[in-house]
């Protein structure tokens, strides 16, 4: 529908159905512009430049010369702002689901437990503690860690055999996501050390990003599982 409508917006900014796009489109399709550069800082706050937001306004400017000189469909632009709307009423409905769920998950002692971490936030520790449920439902890390899929392949031909680096692909895509995440935070300044450690370990070794990566993962959920299992803060 954009297509027919807007065409010239779509690459103005990197997500397409994000907040802040959907936003600036729906000003658009309402002919409310005037403001739309206060509009961009109001959802982007500190996480963009001032350049990056005047940039971004001055290329929808010109954008717009040419497109209200063009001839559109005006059922399509209806159905387009309903359609938007429809997104954004979605995105806040999100959003405080999000929200409720993070005061529901601090109170859940297994979230404190593992916030623990350091580079683990609410959020993540929830998402964590969601895909988990019981730890006491493994027997063991190893039991743990094949439930999440990060356990390595294994692979025979004949008479050789070898260990791919490769995950088994099976278990929880969700939680391997919050796992990654967790690392990348971890690594990042080296709030983690036990983890940045291993990671610089794993990389002088020469193996590659993305297998250090799930290695950390792997060693990671280790603690995880210690954590949960002992009911004990994480020891840095």
């Amino acid at each position: 529908m954009l297509e027919q409508v807007f065409p010239d917006f779509i690459g103005l900014f990197h997500n397409l159905y994000a907040t802040t796009s959907l936003k600036v489109l729906e000003r658009c399709l309402e002919n409310k512009v005037e403001d739309v550069g206060d509009l961009i800082l109001e959802c982007v706050g500190k996480s963009h430049s001032k350049g990056w937001i005047t940039e971004k306004t001055k290329r929808l400017k010109e954008l717009l010369l040419g497109w209200k000189t063009q001839e559109r469909s005006q059922s399509q632009s209806i159905a387009l702002t309903s359609m938007v709307s429809l997104l954004l009423e979605f995105d806040k409905q999100l959003n405080y689901l999000e929200k409720q769920m993070e005061e529901l998950a601090k109170e859940l002692p297994e979230v404190e437990l593992i916030q623990s971490i350091p580079g683990v936030g609410n959020k993540l520790a929830a998402a964590i503690v969601a895909e988990l449920g019981d730890a006491s439902q493994f027997k063991d890390a190893k039991q743990l860690v094949a439930y999440a899929g990060l356990d390595p392949g294994i692979y025979s031909s004949g008479k050789f055999t070898a260990t791919s680096n490769r995950i088994t692909k099976r278990g929880s895509k969700r939680l391997r996501r919050a796992l990654y995440l967790a690392v990348q935070c971890g690594i990042r300044r080296r709030a983690n050390r036990r983890i940045s450690d291993y990671y610089d370990k794993k990389r002088k070794e020469g193996k590659p990003y993305k297998v250090v990566v799930i290695a950390c993962a792997n060693k990671l959920l280790h603690h995880i599982y210690a954590i949960l299992s002992k009911s004990e803060p994480y020891k840095a």
